[in-house]
């Protein structure tokens, strides 16, 4: 299975270390060797490194380690293929444009049947690749487009947070869904199941979080490559595994987090009736397998 890493915080921040963590498992200390990406927001825009390449081996993750790249919202993948060729249209996070801003994905797991199913199908939205987290995001998509609809207005943090919790739960159905997603704004993840260290099991948790904040003068996270010093400060981390030696809460199995400037909102579940509304074309193909 892949791995994932992201960061929100109040303020633009550096991910280096934390980051070279991540990559250690991508060909060096783990399987993790068929590619790797990373995007920081700049705005409404955002800059995104990928390569289909282990990250371990990677001269560009040395790069980034030695510039000073500062962003209130990273998202970081490193790759095990398990649908689709080893490719850079292949390789996460994956972004898109929506609203007149970019948005990213990245997922950790597998989906098998997303293509065939109708709830899944691609509208506005269509992948580039063959992967079954590109085709999930292409969906996400064109569900949000539905409350990214009025020009120069960000929807709600509630109506995004409920088209994610809903399509998260339709998700599940098929097999192991976490994944990170930002607008630009907020940082949502949603937690669910994968391979636990050596283990065979798929279980929870599927993804973990950190949060530190510190006051004025003081450094953050240095632990984990981010060092800010001069500014009160708030950092979220999420990521597949602990990075550090620190306690790492684990999101519940099918909890999705809102984070907006290092801020975690506490999950709203979607509604049983908003997943029975909202899936089922999906329970009609699951029924016909």
């Amino acid at each position: 299975m892949c791995e994932l890493l992201g960061m929100s915080s109040n303020i633009p921040a550096t991910l280096s270390l934390s980051l070279m963590k991540l990559a250690e498992h991508g060909g060096l200390s783990g399987p993790h060797k068929d590619g790797w990406g990373v995007a920081y927001y700049e705005g409404p825009d955002v800059r995104v490194i990928k390569e289909a390449e282990a990250a371990a081996e990677s001269e560009w993750v040395r790069f980034l380690k030695q510039h000073d790249i500062r962003s209130p919202i990273v998202i970081a993948h490193i790759r095990r293929a398990t649908m689709g060729a080893r490719s850079y249209r292949n390789t996460q996070p994956f972004a898109r444009e929506l609203a007149g801003r970019m948005h990213l994905f990245a997922h950790n797991g597998w989906l098998p049947g997303i293509n065939e199913s109708p709830a899944f199908k691609p509208t506005r939205f269509r992948p580039v690749g063959e992967t079954d987290s590109e085709t999930a995001f292409c969906a996400l998509l064109g569900r949000m487009s539905a409350v990214w609809n009025r020009p120069d207005e960000i929807p709600s943090p509630e109506e995004r947070l409920t088209v994610v919790s809903t399509f998260a739960a339709e998700l599940r159905m098929l097999g192991p869904a976490n994944f990170l997603y930002s607008d630009g704004d907020i940082l949502f993840a949603h937690g669910h199941r994968r391979k636990q260290g050596t283990s065979s099991k798929i279980e929870p948790p599927g993804l973990v979080y950190l949060q530190r904040r510190c006051g004025q003068g003081r450094r953050g996270f240095v632990a984990s490559g981010l060092s800010i010093e001069g500014a009160d400060q708030v950092i979220t981390l999420v990521a597949s595994v602990s990075l550090t030696d620190e306690p790492w809460q684990p999101l519940d199995e099918g909890e999705v987090i809102a984070i907006s400037k290092g801020q975690v909102t506490p999950h709203r579940p979607a509604a049983r009736n908003e997943v029975e509304n909202g899936s089922s074309a999906l329970r009609d193909w699951n029924r016909e397998r």
